[in-house]
């Protein structure tokens, strides 16, 4: 008799009470959710035990040393890595179950919606301020994270497979402040990153990275065709590096 193998969601939160409980009602085909409270100061553990997960709590300062635990926690035969501001669609979560069931591939990467308040955001995605499809499916031991802070490096190993059906439901910002927030906390993490390697880089360097990331965005992913909000994207995926590599040489961080 062929075992039905078992998938494990992991995760990793950090004061998400307002946002996890949505998050676990659209896992419950998953065999296992096994969680990471870091830092969490509100009820984001006891929402995740309510749901029947693992839960690990601790603290961890380096996200790709938090990532790469909690794909340690976990017991299945396959992983779904999963934020909490994510919804996985029943589509995707009947191709998962039916992927792994006769898989030909150790990954599989995933179609990302991203929503910016209400409004689905679908172009100008990339350069570190978001993505459109992710490696999210995966065996134990194919994905390594990287020690950064922020946008941690990915050593991967085995065959990559084709995009799965359906899509993960990203809401990646509240608004429009939101969108400043995040970026003012990812370039505070990648400046500390950068203090830590010993090359905070050159400004003239950050300024050629700020427009090819710019042109990336706007047109290459033709961030143009969602009018200002576009726009927005393309301008802060260009200043993400530059503002990083100013705080990394005058604040004290």
């Amino acid at each position: 008799m062929t075992k039905t193998p078992k998938l494990s969601v992991v995760m990793c939160v950090h004061n998400e009470e307002e946002r996890l409980a949505a998050c676990l009602e659209h896992l419950r085909f998953a065999d296992e959710l096994v969680i990471l409270c870091d830092k969490c100061t509100d009820s984001s553990e006891q929402i995740a035990r309510d749901f029947g997960a693992k839960v690990v709590v601790g603290r961890w300062d380096i996200e790709g040393e938090r990532r790469n635990q909690a794909q340690r926690e976990a017991s299945g035969d396959w992983l779904l890595e999963i934020d909490a501001d994510e919804h996985v669609s029943a589509e995707l979560a009947h191709s998962i179950r039916a992927i792994i069931a006769n898989p030909e591939f150790d990954r599989y990467p995933v179609y990302i919606d991203n929503y910016i308040g209400k409004r689905l955001v679908k172009y100008g995605w990339g350069a570190s301020f978001g993505t459109s499809i992710v490696c999210r499916l995966l065996k134990p031991g194919t994905k390594q994270w990287g020690m950064q802070r922020v946008h941690p490096s990915i050593t991967w190993s085995g065959r990559e497979g084709p995009v799965l059906k359906g899509s993960v439901a990203h809401y990646l910002d509240r608004n429009i402040s939101d969108m400043v927030r995040r970026l003012d906390s990812y370039s505070t993490a990648r400046a500390k990153d950068l203090k830590a390697s010993g090359n905070i880089g050159t400004l003239a360097n950050n300024i050629r990275r700020f427009f090819s990331r710019f042109i990336k965005c706007f047109i290459g992913r033709k961030g143009y065709r969602e009018g200002a909000l576009g726009l927005l994207i393309a301008i802060f995926a260009g200043l993400f590096p530059l503002i990083s590599y100013i705080k990394a040489k005058y604040d004290d961080i």
